[in-house]
Parts: structure tokens; C-alpha cells; sequence
């Protein structure tokens, strides 16, 4: 059972609509996911560094190849729309005022709504506890920069596309998919105590993200193996999509 959570300690999600003739092309070049493919769920994705780690985690559906809603943190808003505007320079399309969108539980999925009845504490909290147990993981302030996209196991979540040709980091990420495997990945686990805060560190593990319960807390990590094996910890079961090796199929 989850525990009720300081309000001000919620995540909070914004969406931006990115419109324009070129809306589809700069986005193919900076997503890890086919854009061209995507429809009017929301689909998890990144937009990652240079160095091929996720500086924003995204969801994205597509309107039309001229129209796309991004959700993101909050706290991340003010520098993706730095990031738009300067790798978008020379592309055109228009990048919407931020609007407050709400996580919510629709049909036992984690998803937003616009609607103001799910601006509650409880909807928050619903779609934490539901997105923690499903490896649906979000990126806020404090962890940009400090996963690769396979270590989140985003390519069992549809969210990346190994095929559609260069993107923003596509190069370090590709050669880790192709030529090796991450050692740590994301897992699902219970502990006891304090909830810890995305980002921290317990020992040689990393949290991504955390919810308290009654217990202690459930989390997201990314971990190795033997060191889970070594914690606390009491690894618990993801879905069975996510359950598979990340590496890449031989």
C-alpha cells in the first residue's frame, strides 16, 4: 500500500506542442524513437546527449507530421525549450507555451490528462505507484545526464528505433547496442527506511525513482546484478516485456 506523500514532493509534468513545417524532420534527428511511426498514445522516448545519455525524458504522440504534444517534468521545461531553440534555428516550426498536464491512471496505464479532475494528490500518487511497478521511469532535474537509454530498458518499451538512421548521442548509444551491453539496468525493488530521492545513490546502486508505502518505499534503480544481490533490496517482478536480457538478440 503506498504511503501518503507531501504534496509539494509530487512530480509535476508540462506539454508543449511542437508545430511546423519541419516539426517531423527535427525531431527524427534528435529522438530516440521513429517519429514517423508514432500515433496518439503517448509513447515514452529520450532526447539524449552527445555522450548518449538521456537529458530529457520524454512522452510524445503525433496530431499530424506537422503537429506533436512532448510531456516532460517540469523542472526540466525551461531548458528543453533552450534546447529546442537552438538546435532548432534553422527548422521551422513553433515551440507552444508550456501548459501544466496531469499524470493520471486511465484503463491501468500511467498516462497524462489535460482534464482538471485528475489535478489531485491521489492521481499523482496512483500514477507513481502504477508507473514505478511498469518501468514507466521519469526523468526530473537532478537525474539528466545520468542514464543511457538501454540501461532504462527504453527499447522494450518501443521508445527507441535502432534502424531509422542518425539522432542526437545515436552514436555512443548504437555502439553499446551493437558491440556490448549494459552491466546495470533498470530494475523494480522494495526497501525498508527512508525513501531516497531520485538520483541518489544507495551504495553501488542508483535510484531512478521512489515512492514511500506503508513499509518503507518501492523504486525504480539501475543496478548490477550481483550487487542487488548484495543489498537489502528485495528485487521485485516488472512486467514480462521488461524481464528480458537488454542486451541486444544475438
Amino acid at each position: 500500500m503506498t504511503q501518503s506523500t507531501d504534496v509539494s514532493t509530487l512530480p509535476q509534468f508540462s506539454q508543449l506542442t511542437i508545430q511546423g513545417e519541419d516539426a517531423e524532420k527535427f525531431l527524427q534527428g534528435q529522438l530516440t524513437c521513429d517519429v514517423t511511426k508514432l500515433g496518439l498514445s503517448y509513447q515514452p522516448t529520450a532526447l539524449s546527449n552527445l555522450k548518449g545519455r538521456i537529458e530529457f525524458g520524454l512522452w510524445i504522440k503525433k496530431q499530424d507530421e506537422k503537429h506533436y504534444d512532448v510531456v516532460v517534468s517540469a523542472d526540466c521545461v525551461d531548458a528543453l525549450q533552450a534546447h529546442l531553440k537552438k538546435f532548432g534555428a534553422f527548422s521551422k516550426f513553433e515551440t507552444s507555451v508550456p501548459t501544466a498536464i496531469y499524470p493520471c491512471v486511465l484503463a491501468d496505464e500511467p498516462t497524462f490528462s489535460h482534464k482538471d479532475e485528475h489535478n489531485t494528490a491521489e492521481d499523482t500518487q496512483a500514477w507513481m505507484q502504477r508507473s514505478i511497478a511498469t518501468g514507466n521511469y521519469w526523468i526530473v532535474a537532478a537525474t539528466q545526464g545520468e542514464f543511457q537509454p538501454q540501461e532504462l530498458r527504453l527499447h522494450q518499451r518501443g521508445g527507441m528505433d535502432y534502424d531509422k538512421g542518425c539522432y542526437l548521442g545515436q552514436e555512443v548509444i548504437a555502439r553499446i547496442y551493437f558491440k556490448a551491453a549494459p552491466k546495470a539496468f533498470l530494475h523494480y525493488v522494495s526497501g525498508t527506511g527512508d525513501t531516497p530521492a531520485a538520483g541518489d545513490k544507495l551504495d553501488k546502486i542508483q535510484v531512478v525513482n521512489a515512492i514511500a508505502t506503508n513499509d518503507g518505499f518501492e523504486a525504480l534503480v539501475v543496478a548490477r546484478p550481483a550487487h542487488l544481490d548484495d543489498s537489502d533490496l528485495t528485487l521485485l517482478a516488472l512486467p514480462t516485456a521488461l524481464q528480458a536480457d537488454v542486451a541486444r538478440p544475438k
